[in-house]
């Protein structure tokens, strides 16, 4: 293996590298290069860095690429001339971009797959579609995998509990197009979509408050590093403190791991063990009115637990979800939820991705868009019998 400077960013020394082999006469004009897959063994890189140090070089003209051929040393300052141009549809690679997701098990999902693959297509790109199943290091492998088939860019809605993936690092080290979605990272700037979960949260919270509700409960995935989590919960919390309501951190629940509660959503059954967590959670506050599911699957885990312990939506307790429930025709009552656009997520997704595609040394975007209030059954007033509960718990 080659030895670089570590105080160089290392797709710098690789170019330069290169640059000093041709000025210093060891590959001349006409000379192949070695392939970026033996360029990044040579040197221990990443085939994204390897791509970006060359993507450069190419750009000043000093090398040039044949397709299927290889890259090769440019006889002068202007570049070779144009040996092959491949038609659109041979140069695939050129044209994919990579969706990595968790998994598919909600209408929200399946409407941001739909809607990049309406969005590229009409551009001109194909969509190729990964699974992570929720795993941290399955998201690892499928970002090398995909890298090795030479996307154009990525865009990735990254495992709950990430603050962020090392190889995601390294893709914004590198200036490789990628879009993240669903939220972003703290501490690291780069191009993302999300709907604004502060707001949501706090809609969702307001409506109770005007409800009557004061003792209103929260239940969710893990929150540490998982910055659409913590913005909703800011959110809750926000909108207690605007009307005088101490937080009260016995009236939440906060550590279920996502594949867990999702399992509702797969199987239409809640998870046996989740749902016994939430029962005993409702069973040792009965002073709750209200709570605030932070995703879809937790609110359809709570209303099966709810059932199963024989209090009744919203008359015992009111229930509000984040994230449409496309089902809520069929419920058996219809819940309040809080709505993001996947379309328009999926527009401005794609819109920054090709925008990185065009130029990788931008700076990076943060589009949040606005989500809505949508008003149904699951919500109401607390009861006088749960009012003299919270009277009686106060006092």
């Amino acid at each position: 293996m080659s030895k670089l400077n570590g105080r160089k960013p290392l797709y710098h020394q690789i170019r330069q590298y290169v640059t000093d082999q041709i000025n210093q006469g060891i590959w001349k004009a006409g000379d192949r290069l070695p392939s970026e897959a033996e360029l990044a063994k040579q040197f221990g890189a990443s085939r994204v860095t390897i791509k970006t140090a060359i993507s450069e070089l190419i750009d000043n003209n000093a090398i040039y690429r044949v397709q299927g051929k290889g890259t090769f040393v440019s006889a002068d300052a202007s570049g070779e001339p144009v040996v092959y141009e491949p038609k659109k549809e041979e140069n695939l690679g050129n044209r994919l971009i990579a969706f990595i997701l968790p998994a598919i098990v909600s209408s929200f999902t399946t409407k941001l797959l739909d809607g990049m693959e309406k969005e590229l297509s009409g551009k001109g790109y194909k969509l190729l579609y990964c699974s992570t199943a929720s795993s941290q290091e399955e998201e690892k492998r499928v970002l090398n995998e995909v890298l090795a088939l030479g996307v154009s860019g990525i865009v990735i809605f990254p495992v709950d509990g990430e603050s962020y993936n090392e190889q995601i690092l390294r893709l914004k080290l590198g200036h490789f197009p990628f879009v993240v979605v669903d939220r972003y990272f703290r501490g690291i700037e780069t191009n993302s979509v999300c709907a604004d979960n502060i707001e949501g949260g706090r809609l969702a919270t307001e409506m109770l408050i005007s409800l009557g509700h004061r003792q209103i409960g929260l239940v969710s995935t893990r929150i540490t590093d998982t910055t659409s989590v913590e913005d909703r919960v800011a959110g809750y919390e926000k909108a207690l403190s605007q009307h005088h309501i101490a937080v009260d951190h016995r009236l939440r629940i906060t550590d279920f791991e996502s594949i867990r509660l999702d399992s509702v959503l797969k199987d239409g059954q809640a998870d046996p063990d989740a749902s016994k967590a939430i029962c005993t959670f409702i069973r040792s506050n009965p002073e709750m009115t209200a709570i605030f599911a932070l995703n879809l699957s937790a609110g359809l885990t709570i209303v099966q637990a709810v059932e199963s312990i024989g209090l009744r939506i919203p008359e015992d307790l009111s229930v509000v979800f984040f994230d449409q429930f496309e089902m809520a025709d069929f419920a058996k009552v219809p819940p309040t939820c809080i709505v993001q656009d996947a379309t328009e997520i999926s527009k401005a997704a794609v819109e920054l991705l090709l925008s990185a595609i065009r130029n990788p040394y931008g700076e990076p975007r943060r589009v949040t868009l606005t989500p809505q209030l949508l008003i149904r059954e699951s919500c109401a007033p607390p009861s006088k019998k749960a009012l003299q509960k919270n009277i009686f718990t106060i006092q």
